[in-house]
């Protein structure tokens, strides 16, 4: 079988040995995550191991800054690397770009990190970024008309930084031909484990999962965060009271538009309008949301059946709430209470 040039073997496909590991570089710089950084690395690392145990090479892990030396993480750490010109881009075969909680500030100061990944892109096989490492892609206009995944957090900054770019607000990572995008943080694992998986063959990408005790693929997306936190971090406080009581009386049927209007004292046309304007969502999705929430929790923490947690948090039924969890989160009621449950064996 032949493999596709610059992709390690396969082992399930063949056992020839190639003459070097593939190269992944890693971007690195001031304020740079540390785990954004580090979670990616750690799977190439522990693939690396997995290979050669098989008489396969590996993966020849750099970490590059521009200038290298130290540098200095956003949580204090220093990271010795090594200076991009010391490396040819055709020498490069995936290029990983973290991210960093100080994104905006890293921006303003990165356009020669800009215009080296602008650059080496080309020649590299693939180029891929961790969480909020998809801005300087987007900078370097690998992501115009893109479909493209980043910190949830980040996706507003994101789309009014960088129009073109299509932001997926839910994926945990986003392939789009030679380039691929992760969530927030922890995500990169995820987006990691993708890339070996593409490279080994699944039963290397599953040895270096259990290694690292992470699922191979993630059940659910970014909507696995709480959304009374994310409603609780907008800028206004608007609707915070108004909130609070949807969370209470989830299991009321009839939360429609005008019923919620009545509770916030507005007219219904102008509550949904506002209501859209400061939380980012039509109050149909914020109800759905909490509902979500609520559920998630109650499968995690009781014992009560998938029925009745349906009909508490105001879904009516089983299938509503199932088709409300698949299409959130990708994963059935049942499936994601097998997997998060506190209790060994929980009702269903």
């Amino acid at each position: 079988m032949t493999n596709t040039p610059g992709l390690l073997p396969n082992v399930a496909a063949t056992s020839k040995k190639r003459p070097r590991a593939n190269r992944v570089l890693f971007l690195a710089f001031d304020d740079v995550g540390l785990l954004d950084l580090t979670g990616a690395q750690t799977v190439f690392w522990a693939a690396t191991k997995a290979m050669e145990s098989r008489g396969l090479p590996g993966y020849e892990r750099c970490t590059a800054s521009l200038d290298g030396g130290l540098v200095r993480s956003a949580e204090g750490l220093e990271v010795l690397t090594t200076a991009l010109a010391d490396f040819r881009p055709a020498s490069i075969d995936t290029i990983v770009v973290p991210g960093s909680p100080h994104i905006a500030s890293v921006l303003e100061r990165s356009a020669p990190q800009v215009a080296w990944l602008r650059r080496a892109s080309r020649a590299a096989r693939r180029t891929a970024s961790v969480c909020s490492g998809a801005f300087l892609l987007a900078a370097a206009g690998l992501l115009d008309g893109k479909r493209t995944a980043t910190h949830w957090a980040m996706c507003d900054m994101l789309a009014q930084r960088f129009p073109k770019v299509q932001i997926d607000r839910d994926a945990i990572f986003v392939q789009q031909g030679a380039v691929w995008t992760s969530a927030g943080v922890t995500a990169g694992i995820d987006l990691a484990l993708a890339l070996v998986e593409a490279d080994c063959g699944h039963e290397v990408a599953m040895e270096v999962a259990r290694e690292l005790v992470v699922f191979l693929k993630r059940p659910g997306g970014q909507s696995q965060f709480s959304a009374m936190l994310q409603a609780q971090t907008d800028d206004t406080a608007a609707f915070d009271a108004l909130n609070l009581w949807i969370a209470d009386n989830l299991g009321q049927a009839n939360l429609s538009v005008e019923f919620l209007a009545e509770q916030a004292r507005m007219s219904p046309r102008n509550f949904a309008r506002a209501y859209k304007q400061k939380t980012g969502r039509t109050p149909a999705k914020a109800v759905e949301v909490f509902r979500l929430e609520a559920a998630r929790r109650l499968l995690e923490d009781s014992s009560r059946n998938i029925d009745q947690i349906a009909r508490q948090c105001g879904f009516g039924d089983e299938e509503r709430m199932r088709v409300t969890f698949q299409r959130h989160l990708g994963v059935a009621p049942r499936d994601y209470r097998k997997r998060f449950a506190a209790s060994a064996t929980p009702a269903v």
